[in-house]
């Protein structure tokens, strides 16, 4: 079990992150010209293998193998006994049962959700609509803002400082996958020096000071504040790059033992053998270990490689690192082909995609 859940998200004094004022390659570049050698390359891999939509055949069982459009539900629904204990409780509220403020707390009772819980949507990315709810009135305004013909879901809120992006893979072939990759999110915030108040200090971060403006977040302390000299203020309940993260390389803590946990989790889902998944832990002894941690979400074919975003990291290594990860991921897409799964046509591919973008404007604001 997490430890106390009431543990608010701004008060504890906690060690601020290493590296936290430097900006790595990759977060210096526009997004925009990132995607450049990354999208020559996919058109070179899908000449060479003669799909440009490929990587939707990795995990066949799900919608565009992950690549984009699927939902959260669609990995939880097919968990196996031993994925679903490694995974955080959730509870999926689609719009009839929103209607009815006593089914929601059947559902959560039935899961065994309590205040504080996660409200995220069902189709999202980058934490877009994710939200700390801490009372039945605070959920009831977060369905007010949701889009009424979606479905949400609601999971149990993990307090535990520690979230890690693991990347998985498992060729057809074989047996055994192997993780390819771990990232450490530390989420944004400011350190306080007994005279500048909240804002003041997030507007000399650069990865904080884009939160000032965004529409898309609201962050939870008073902007007016002053917190004590060396007090850690946290500033997300969630820790994407979107909203002032900072990634971080955690090959370090790869181990035999954990590399078999999250294989065997993997492996407990129907056709996985490409992606990410994303978890809290404790203590990093206790992930080593293989254990003491809580899955929040998986992701499919489309999840990035996100400790190529390590500020230590120089450009061509965390473009490497990128380009090995589409390789890899157009060779599974291969695999399962041959094996009589068709890849999804550029036009549902294209459709899906427009779709999740409208849908990431209409969430309400992440916290």
């Amino acid at each position: 079990m997490p430890p106390d859940a009431s543990t608010t998200l701004v008060e504890a004094a906690l060690p601020a992150a290493p590296n936290r004022a430097r900006r790595g390659a990759l977060e210096r570049l526009p997004k925009w010209l990132i995607c450049v050698p990354l999208t020559v390359q996919w058109l070179w891999l899908a000449a060479r293998y003669r799909s440009a939509t490929l990587p939707s055949c990795a995990n066949p069982a799900i919608p565009s193998g992950g690549l984009v459009g699927e939902g959260k539900l669609d990995y939880f629904k097919g968990m196996g006994p031993l994925a679903r204990a490694a995974t955080a409780p959730w509870c999926a509220l689609t719009p009839d049962v929103r209607a009815d403020m006593a089914q929601v707390r059947e559902a959560m009772a039935a899961a065994g959700l309590g205040y504080p819980v996660v409200a995220k949507p069902d189709l999202g990315m980058c934490g877009f609509g994710v939200r700390r709810i801490d009372d039945e009135p605070g959920l009831a305004a977060y369905f007010a803002a949701f889009p009424p013909a979606e479905t949400l879901l609601l999971q149990r809120w993990l307090p535990w400082r520690g979230e890690a992006g693991i990347f998985y893979a498992r060729h057809p072939d074989q047996r055994q996958g192997r993780i390819t990759g771990l990232a450490l999110r530390h989420f944004p915030e400011v350190v306080g020096d007994g005279r500048s108040t909240i804002a003041e200090l997030m507007a000399a971060e650069p990865r904080t000071a884009k939160l000032l403006e965004r529409r898309d977040h609201d962050f939870t302390p008073n902007p007016a504040s002053v917190p004590a000299a060396g007090q850690a203020v946290r500033l997300s309940a969630i820790g994407s790059t979107r909203i002032g993260g900072l990634y971080l390389n955690g090959a370090r803590l790869i181990t035999p033992a954990l590399e078999a946990a999250i294989d065997a989790v993997a492996r407990d889902m129907p056709d996985f053998h490409f992606g990410r998944f994303d978890l809290r832990f404790e203590h990093e002894a206790e992930l080593m270990a293989g254990r003491g941690f809580s899955i929040m979400e998986v992701n499919g074919a489309g999840s990035e490689a996100i400790e190529a975003w390590d500020p230590a990291t120089r450009l061509w290594p965390a473009l490497k690192t990128i380009f090995d990860k589409q390789s890899l991921l157009f060779e599974i897409g291969a695999a399962n082909r041959a094996r009589g799964h068709a890849p999804m046509t550029l036009m549902e591919l294209t459709r899906q995609h427009l779709r999740q973008q409208n849908l990431l404007d209409r969430y309400p604001p992440s916290n």
